[in-house]
């Protein structure tokens, strides 16, 4: 049974990837890309609206074929590679509210980049915004490799490697192991936030960010045809043993 909220789930599928032509809609196994992300959210038993932003008619058409809506094309302006997910979000928001007074509760922000994300972490996670823990949230998973072991080249001339902490040469080759570090953590990849939160801090997080900590092994973020090759290796190996 779909929530009594109105929980809308908002997926950004941009045309103009760079790295890989039409990544967004690209096949992996037996459908394209974004069709991973939009089964998902529609097996959700919070999710009871499904929105695709794309700028791109034939994205659109191959939203819908999945069972997504998309209402209106996203504008040219914020579909380069160099806009962020705000400005889609805060435009297909302003945009439902002024020509269908639609006003969700809840936002989910999912990737198409992220076929493999389960649907009981997306549930997991808005759960903790229904239940009035936090007003916003976000899938995360313990990074392998610490930041602080990060490094960075510098210079322009005499070009030379240092710590990209603490920009210190002597530091790039510290040995200490992860045990020494504070564990660190990235995205995984979904955010979940009340609609309140975007106007309040125009950002898709507040300062009261809660998390679902998820110990998967592989969180595959697709960007490269690389990414693209392990992320079918791991269809592969899942279908393999009847998961997916």
């Amino acid at each position: 049974m779909k929530s009594e909220k109105k929980i809308l789930a908002l997926i950004g599928a941009r045309s103009g990837s760079k790295g890989v032509k039409d990544k967004n809609i690209k096949k992996l196994g037996d459908k394209p890309l974004i069709a991973w992300i939009i089964k998902s959210a529609t097996k959700s038993k919070f999710i009871n609206r499904i929105i695709v932003s794309t700028d791109s008619k034939k994205y659109a058409k191959i939203a819908k074929k999945y069972n997504a809506e998309t209402p209106v094309l996203r504008p040219k302006k914020i579909s380069t590679d160099k806009s962020i997910d705000l400005d889609y979000v805060k435009h297909m928001l302003e945009w439902l509210k002024k020509n269908e007074n639609y006003e969700p509760d809840i936002v989910i922000r999912l990737l198409t980049t992220v076929p493999f994300q389960k649907t009981k972490d997306i549930d997991s996670l808005i759960k903790i915004i229904v239940k009035k823990q936090y007003d916003s949230a976000v899938i995360i998973t313990e990074i392998k490799q610490h930041p602080k072991k990060a490094l960075k080249i510098v210079g322009k001339k005499n070009k030379k490697l240092v710590s990209f902490i603490s920009s210190k040469g002597t530091d790039v080759g510290s040995s200490r192991g992860r045990q020494f570090y504070q564990p660190a953590y990235v995205r995984a990849n979904a955010i979940a936030f009340e609609r309140s939160i975007i106007k309040k801090y125009n950002s898709l997080t507040s300062n009261n960010v809660g998390y679902l900590l998820i110990k998967e092994k592989k969180i595959i973020d697709i960007d490269t045809e690389e990414d693209f090759e392990i992320a079918k290796s791991y269809l592969k190996e899942k279908n393999k043993n009847k998961i997916f």
